[in-house]
């Protein structure tokens, strides 16, 4: 409750052979122990998450990944889920073995890692183990890594790679002062995407904050979406007032002026919009991070696909966490309720949790993600792009359940008056994915 979460860190990759010194890089970054480290090739075979600190950059997350060497059938398992770290870093770090060289290895990952966009940096491990042992032991703290007679053989690798490498001894900790300011320059700018609501608002605007309380909600505490929405009010100087459903009307009319904003659980949009004034806009948190962590136009784009879908469709529901369900679950009761409503019949549904999402996606009709809050964005970016790349339309949970509540035009009125969506992308019109009902909420909640 008190750490920046995961999602909202910048995800640093670090990619190489078996006993590259990828985990003994990690621990000398950190001054940590954190990643267990073994002559034993293989050591690593899962993906490991550490959160810290890399200042000015900020709160990041450094990924140890298996060798990208290994061998057999569990080691090319270990190899492509390391190659599926790639769909969520914003940075990777290739770390060559300077006794060893580079290979195909070294050259298929940067290429791979190339093709997704993600910035590589180049660390040339080991420099403590070439070159002459009395060199070494008079060289003093903090002096570069780099040998004269070393030099050579870094321009050769370097030259073999196509990337310049910063040299580095993950034992001595020479080099890591170059390789954290490599990081700094390497990062990229806009990683963290748009704001969540910042730039909706002015400084001195009061913000309605509508956070029904379910049993599905965290004891003790709000979920991710309603404190990150709030962080960034206060840290835009406007002002929030968080109430329930039931109090939404009597706080409107008990404010000096109205709000410049209302911002609901996707769940109560129905009876919410009935209490607020049509002057007065209303968009939903599960709106805000459509946009905040992937693309709300594509998304705006999949809601109005919703009108085709047929009886019998294959429908996939994803979400990035993996609550247990309780209850009338949104993913699980609510939603496939009002779609089979909508579309008058039975449909055919599937579910992804967590870090599971199939590869297969083109034998689904539909797509319906979460607002991806746990997951960063580089992640929801490259979901977006499979679902796309399978020609299917994909919709979040905010942007859907605004269109079939008949009121999407309006949830998205705070971004088009703000200037971030054209008006043409918001336009839900003809094309409105609500068929049978001229406008308001689905004739039925499910019990």
């Amino acid at each position: 409750m008190q750490s920046t979460p995961r999602s909202n860190r910048l995800h640093i990759a670090i990619l190489g052979r078996r006993n590259a010194g990828k985990s003994s890089l990690i621990n000398a970054l950190t001054n940590q122990d954190i990643a267990l480290v073994s002559d034993v090739p293989g050591t690593t075979t899962d993906p490991v998450y550490k959160a810290m600190e890399i200042l000015p950059v900020g709160p990041v997350v450094i990924i140890d990944t298996a060798g990208i060497d290994d061998s057999g059938q569990l080691g090319e398992m270990r190899v492509q889920r390391t190659k599926r770290v790639l769909a969520k870093a914003d940075l990777a770090i290739l770390v060559v073995d300077v006794t060893r060289g580079v290979g195909d290895y070294e050259r298929s990952i940067l290429a791979e890692a190339r093709e997704r966009g993600v910035p590589v940096i180049g660390v040339a491990n080991k420099t403590d183990l070439i070159g002459p042992a009395a060199e070494r032991d008079r060289r003093p703290a903090g002096e570069s890594a780099v040998l004269p007679e070393s030099a050579a053989r870094l321009g050769a690798l370097e030259a073999q790679l196509g990337i310049s490498l910063v040299p580095v001894s993950s034992k001595t900790g020479q080099g890591l002062g170059s390789l954290k300011d490599r990081i700094v320059r390497e990062a990229p700018k806009y990683w963290e995407g748009p704001p969540v609501i910042g730039d909706l608002v002015r400084p001195g605007d009061t913000v309605v904050l509508v956070v029904p309380v379910d049993i599905e909600a965290p004891k003790g505490r709000l979920i991710l979406p309603q404190v990150q929405t709030l962080r960034d009010l206060l840290d835009n100087d406007a002002r929030a007032v968080v109430v329930k459903e039931n109090a939404v009307r009597e706080t409107i009319e008990g404010l000096r002026s109205r709000p410049a904003l209302v911002v609901t659980d996707s769940q109560a949009f129905g009876i919410v919009s009935e209490q607020v004034p049509r002057d007065v806009p209303l968009t939903s948190f599960s709106i805000l991070f459509a946009r905040h962590k992937g693309d709300l136009s594509a998304l705006v784009e999949g809601a109005r696909r919703v009108a085709k879908l047929e009886p019998g469709a294959r429908v996939l529901i994803a979400e990035a966490c993996t609550h247990h369900p309780i209850g009338d679950d949104i993913g699980r009761v609510k939603i496939p309720a009002w779609l089979e409503q909508e579309v008058g019949g039975k449909l055919r549904f599937s579910w992804a949790s967590g870090a599971s999402f199939p590869e297969d996606l083109a034998r689904f009709d539909l797509v319906v993600h979460c607002g991806g809050c746990m997951i960063n964005r580089a992640e929801m970016l490259h979901r977006l792009a499979m679902v796309k790349r399978a020609g299917v339309p994909v919709v979040n949970y905010g942007v859907l359940i605004a269109c079939l509540h008949g009121i999407l035009d309006r949830a998205l009125e705070p971004f088009v008056a703000a200037g971030v969506l054209g008006a043409g992308e918001a336009n839900t019109s003809p094309l409105s994915c609500r068929r049978r009902a001229s406008g308001g909420q689905p004739e039925a909640e499910p019990k």
